[in-house]
């Protein structure tokens, strides 16, 4: 900075107001007054401005970070359990055309079941599908990419057996690492027997289903598979000399296959299974023909020492902290994630009453914003004492330094108008923001109250030093407000990927410092006013 002042300013320059702070000034004058006239008029209003501005908050409902456009799709689906995977491979291609058949979409690739290095535990009636979407400016239809995401989930839903899901890749995974779940809000309920589990999830389920705001709730790999179904009768095989571990070998042997012996090939070494063919193991007759070898020599059908029946089995089994878990996946479709799980607790704390033993955590992402919330509330106030320690040491004083510190507050008013009149949430965004704008807010603070003193100490009136202070700082004040606001109105602006997460911190600090800088100009010269007076006052009555 010395240097170019050194080389742009060598010309003298006009002394004087160009016409705009000229104007400013025409503008400014008579409103400082009439607040210097009637101060505890002015400090009212602003009260009770930030007392409206506070009561709002609620309205504006809260969320972690503002859902990020990545410019592509996931999607999910859970088909059947037990469908093979020839049907599973019709079912995605089938899928697949339906996805390509809008002119927005450009690529679909998909896969069932988990992934060649095993890497990603997902049964085959788990699939997942990437979807490249072409650039917004090549599309033919003046869509929005959230009215696509809706069109493509309703052509999805015509086919029966399936439960499709929307998402996107980096949030997708970003949700499965939170909490394992593919979900923004996840429930889980822990427990000893998974039947309970199941009937108690099932109630939540319903229960949650109908509130305002949940797009698509589902239980994570809820279903059932056919199982052959082998119990052995412990009498039966008592009476013929066997134990259970006997059984259980010729099961395992006939129906899973045992290693009899190795088979080399040159410097190979291959395992040879011993078990029935195919056909015999899929026919339950053959099955209970199966003869056992009894100690006597005696050789009995396994029908004879066990009860073979066809019935089913769940498809999953999860155990967390040393219990059976079920989970519930949320995702939040036009409302915010706070309001919705605030409202989703209520309801399901008055219609489930889990038994003795049984407990539920509610996760996901909304277990992170709390997190962050919970830190936010120690931020700010650390925040906001910091600032104080540094004014005063500058200051030396605690009155100046309160002074400068009471313009924070009222920084906040237009922070929060501004996220409530452009529909956005209460993010950790927009608290970097908040915290932001009340670095800008004392910047200004500090330009004005380090020239009140200066008329003070020449002994000009207390009126005389407010005013004058006050017209003398207008520029820069202006200056310094404009500058930030002009430097991230493009980020407000902006529809780009990526700039969901940066639109509320920018929101916050310009609609934040419209009204620090109305009030920085009209209500701080009059506090100093008031301040300056009550502080005068007594001194006066101590000195009698």
């Amino acid at each position: 900075m010395p240097l170019l002042a050194y080389f742009l300013l060598r010309k003298p320059l006009p002394h004087g107001d160009n016409w705009i702070v000229r104007f400013s000034k025409k503008l400014y004058e008579p409103v400082l007054e009439a607040a210097m006239a009637r101060p505890f008029t002015v400090l009212g209003i602003a009260v009770l401005s930030l007392a409206f501005s506070l009561s709002l908050v609620p309205r504006l409902g809260s969320e972690f970070l503002p859902e990020l456009n990545e410019g592509t799709m996931w999607v999910n689906m859970t088909i059947s359990p037990g469908t093979s995977i020839a049907e599973t491979t019709k079912l995605c291609r089938k899928v697949r055309a339906m996805i390509r058949k809008f002119p927005e979409v450009e690529t679909v690739i998909s896969q069932a079941g988990r992934p060649e290095d095993g890497t990603d535990p997902k049964t085959l009636n788990m699939v997942e599908m990437f979807v490249g979407v072409k650039p917004p400016e090549q599309w033919t239809r003046k869509i929005t990419k959230d009215q696509l995401v809706d069109e493509i989930s309703d052509e999805l839903d015509s086919i029966p057996g399936i439960f499709p899901s929307v998402s996107m890749p980096i949030r997708d995974s970003v949700l499965e690492s939170i909490s394992q779940i593919d979900g923004q809000i996840v429930i889980k309920v822990y427990g000893d027997d998974p039947k309970i589990l199941r009937t108690y999830v099932q109630k939540i389920l319903k229960t949650i289903t109908p509130v305002r705001g949940v797009g698509r709730a589902f239980i994570d790999r809820f279903g059932e598979v056919p199982q052959l179904q082998i119990t052995v009768d412990r009498q039966k095989a008592a009476r013929y000399g066997l134990n259970v571990a006997d059984i259980e070998d010729v099961v395992e042997v006939t129906l899973g296959g045992k290693e009899a012996t190795e088979i080399w090939e040159g410097e190979k070494k291959f395992g040879a299974v011993v078990r029935l063919e195919e056909g015999e193991r899929k026919d339950i007759g053959a099955i209970k023909k199966i003869l056992v070898d009894t100690p006597s020599g005696q050789r009995v059908p396994l029908e004879e020492v066990t009860d073979i029946t066809i019935g089913s089995g769940s498809i999953n089994i999860s155990r967390e902290a040393g219990k059976t878990v079920a989970s519930i996946g949320i995702f939040i479709k036009d409302r915010d994630m706070g309001g919705l799980v605030a409202e989703m607790k209520e309801k399901v704390a008055a219609a489930v009453q889990l038994p003795p033993g049984y407990y539920s955590t509610w996760g996901g992402e909304f277990e992170n914003q709390e997190r962050a919330m919970a830190r936010l509330l120690i931020i700010l106030p650390a925040s906001v004492f910091l600032i104080f320690v540094i004014l005063f040491e500058a200051f030396k004083s605690v009155k100046n330094a309160a002074l400068i510190l009471l313009n924070v507050p009222f920084a906040m008013i237009g922070g929060i108008l501004a996220l409530l009149f452009t529909g956005l949430h209460l993010s950790v965004s927009a608290a970097i923001g908040f915290i932001a704008l009340f670095g800008q807010a004392v910047l200004n603070g500090v330009v004005m109250v380090s020239y009140f003193n200066e008329p003070r100490e020449r002994g000009a009136s207390v009126e005389e030093a407010a005013k004058e202070g006050a017209m003398v700082r207008l520029r820069t004040v202006l200056m310094t407000s404009c500058l930030a606001m002009l430097g991230l109105l493009p980020m407000a602006l902006s529809k780009g990927i990526g700039s969901e997460v940066q639109k509320p911190l920018a929101v916050v600090i310009i609609g934040g410092l419209v009204s620090a800088t109305v009030l920085t100009l009209v209500v701080l010269p009059t506090l100093y006013l008031v301040m300056e007076k009550a502080g005068k006052r007594k001194s006066t009555a101590e000195g009698l």
